[in-house]
């Protein structure tokens, strides 16, 4: 017992000599509680000097700052997408070549920029570059295919390729940010970035100006058609579901699976083969089945599958609920892109530089709106209620594809459509 007593460092009376005269035990009491006290007050003085040095410098949460990187890039291509209905004046080969050439520059300042402030260029050129490549591209198909079947096997194979970038972005960048680094994902973009431009010298041949040999509708008589309008609106809420899950879903991982920062990127692969796969096959698909009945159900199941997402308890529990959001928004997606066209060949003048600003529009205020509403419920209200806000919406928009059944069309058309067929009688007789 008595070299468990012998302490190698000073005694309680050493340190206080006013604990001399009292008994060993009496003065290790009153030594520990001193101890005690003075901890405490310690702990209270550095809480308090913290609370005051940190109030004036907060820096945004992870969801603040992944909320905002995405709805500048978002915005921004909207913006730009407003801008480009000028579309039929200059053709659709230089806008592409354009998209090309931005996107590369914004790539390259991804890779070595360290600021906030050049991230946020990056993000915002990313923006612009994006939208001159997908509108003049959606609109160069519908242009260049006017039976409306081969138009919608031609948009649905385009969307694939939009599904190849996001089924490989999410894994390939957290891969390579973990394991490699930062900038090792950006240079590689930037150098099939070049390949794709190199292919667009050599196949379109961005030199010339080739404007529409008519004049196209007004942006405004678009925006004022309702069934454009139905579209436009089936796009953007199809799309908003995932585009809440974006920013929203990797916080929630780490909050409630402790996943892994690789993780957070295979959660939504399933997503993007399921689109991949629902684009290509609805593509065609839909022409024969009806579009609206595809974009119904397709409304339908996106709401069902994000309400199902906050009942996962792990990353293989994700795999079903956002497999069955990827397949439903490519039904949608592959339905309402080439109805836009169809519908201004039934209503309007058969330019569709601007209708196809309008459906990127569409798309891109779902993932603007998206990210920065759904941040805000998800930390008022939590992920789950966010998850189940968004799939009643979708559900209960789902009903006004019925509108765009049979479309009718626009009277000048029709009878103008039916004149030749007057005149060949006439001759006929």
């Amino acid at each position: 017992m008595k070299a468990l007593f012998s302490f190698t460092e000073p005694g309680p009376e050493q340190i206080h000599p006013h604990l001399a005269n009292l008994s060993p035990l009496e003065a290790r009491r009153n030594f520990t509680t001193t101890t005690a006290t003075n901890q405490q007050s310690k702990q209270a003085s550095n809480q308090s000097a913290n609370k005051a040095t940190n109030q004036p410098t907060k820096q945004p949460t992870n969801q603040q700052s992944n909320v905002l990187s995405i709805f500048v890039g978002r915005f921004s291509k909207s913006r730009c997408n407003d801008c480009l209905s000028f579309l039929s004046r200059i053709g659709y080969q230089i806008p592409i070549f354009a998209g090309f050439c931005i996107m590369f520059m914004s790539t390259i300042m991804f890779a070595f920029s360290s600021s906030y402030t050049l991230l946020f260029l990056a993000r915002s050129l990313q923006g612009v570059g994006s939208a001159c490549s997908s509108v003049a591209g959606m609109g160069m198909l519908a242009s260049v295919y006017t039976d409306d079947a081969e138009r919608g096997h031609a948009i649905g194979i385009a969307l694939g390729g939009l599904a190849m970038g996001v089924l490989v972005g999410p894994p390939f960048g957290s891969v390579l940010y973990e394991f490699v680094g930062k900038t090792a994902p950006f240079l590689i973009l930037a150098f099939l970035a070049l390949f794709d431009g190199a292919l667009q010298l050599f196949v379109l041949k961005p030199t010339k100006v080739e404007p529409e040999s008519q004049k196209g509708t007004p942006l405004l008589t678009l925006l004022k058609d309702p069934y454009i309008l139905i579209a436009a609106g089936a796009i953007c809420f199809g799309n908003m579901g995932i585009a809440m899950m974006e920013p929203t879903l990797p916080i929630w991982m780490m909050e409630t699976m402790c996943a892994r920062k690789w993780q957070l990127g295979i959660a939504f692969l399933p997503a993007s083969i399921s689109y991949l796969i629902g684009t290509n096959i609805f593509g065609k698909l839909a022409h024969k089945m009806g579009r609206w009945l595809c974009a119904l159900i397709g409304m339908v199941m996106v709401g069902v599958s994000v309400v199902c997402v906050p009942f996962a308890s792990s990353i293989n529990g994700l795999i079903v609920p956002n497999f069955g959001v990827g397949f439903a928004i490519g039904m949608v997606d592959s339905s309402m892109m080439p109805i836009m066209g169809y519908l201004v060949d039934l209503r309007h003048v058969s330019v569709y530089g601007s209708v196809y600003a309008i459906a990127d529009v569409a798309f891109c205020m779902g993932f603007a709106l998206g990210p920065s509403i759904g941040g805000s419920i998800a930390e008022t209200i939590g992920f789950a209620w966010l998850m189940t806000i968004i799939g009643i919406v979708d559900i209960c928009f789902a009903p006004l594809c019925l509108f765009l059944r049979n479309p009718p069309g626009q009277e000048e058309k029709i009878v103008s459509s039916q004149s030749p067929s007057k005149t060949t009688q006439r001759c006929q007789t």
